[in-house]
């Protein structure tokens, strides 16, 4: 990256899963301080404001990926394309033009849709979790999993700006002033980009009803 920074180890050497429970222990020595600071003085050279930061996005950006994609692999490669991509943004940041959260809403879901439009298949069983003592049986989880994987799929079939508004809004539980900010264009266009995908979605899935659990809800 420019002026000779590097993404830190932290999301260099460590799977992300891995890196999330090394995270978790760690205190943060930058606490009050705003995202966009420690992205300032990582650029100036500041390893540690990196790492704290990593320790605040890296979930959230992770949560955002995997519910847009339903797959655990491909959340986590984008989780750490997209603070890899936060890395390199640094020296060029300008700040006030916006907020980092805001920065990484966008460049997540970009990456996100170019996945959904690509990818095809399921998800294996491989990628769910043997349950802990009260958690949700594995039959639970197959179609917990199933029924992401199908609005993950349904997503993908959506223009992609209508697939970014609804997974934001609905996955996210973002306003549509937020929306508007990440994606760049007015609340009212963000409205009906909304309203037409959820149209759309509803028609995808009408005919799975049954065949995801639904018969009953």
């Amino acid at each position: 990256m420019a002026g000779g920074h590097r993404a830190p180890a932290i999301c260099q050497e460590y799977k992300i899963s891995v890196a999330q429970e090394l995270m978790n222990a760690m205190p943060d020595p930058f606490a009050g301080a705003p995202d966009e600071a420690l992205l300032i003085a990582f650029a100036n050279g500041d390893a540690e404001a990196a790492r704290a930061l990593t320790v605040r996005l890296l979930p959230r950006v992770l949560a955002q990926a995997t519910r847009m994609l339903a797959n655990t692999a491909e959340a986590e490669d984008v989780a750490q394309e997209s603070m890899i991509r936060l890395w390199k943004q640094a020296t060029e940041w300008r700040q006030g033009e916006a907020l980092v959260s805001t920065w990484l809403y966008r460049v997540t879901a970009n990456l996100c849709t170019d996945i959904l439009r690509k990818r095809r298949g399921g998800v294996s069983l491989d990628q769910i979790a043997e349950p802990t003592d009260g958690a949700p049986s594995v039959a639970d989880q197959m179609q917990t999993t199933t029924r992401m994987q199908a609005l993950s799929d349904a997503l993908a079939a959506l223009p992609e700006r209508q697939a970014q508004a609804v997974a934001l809004r609905h996955l996210e539980g973002l306003s549509n002033p937020e929306i508007a900010q990440i994606m760049d264009i007015s609340v009212r266009s963000v409205e009906s980009l909304t309203a037409r995908g959820k149209r759309a979605l509803a028609d995808i899935m009408a005919g799975r009803k049954a065949e995801l659990g639904y018969d009953d809800d």
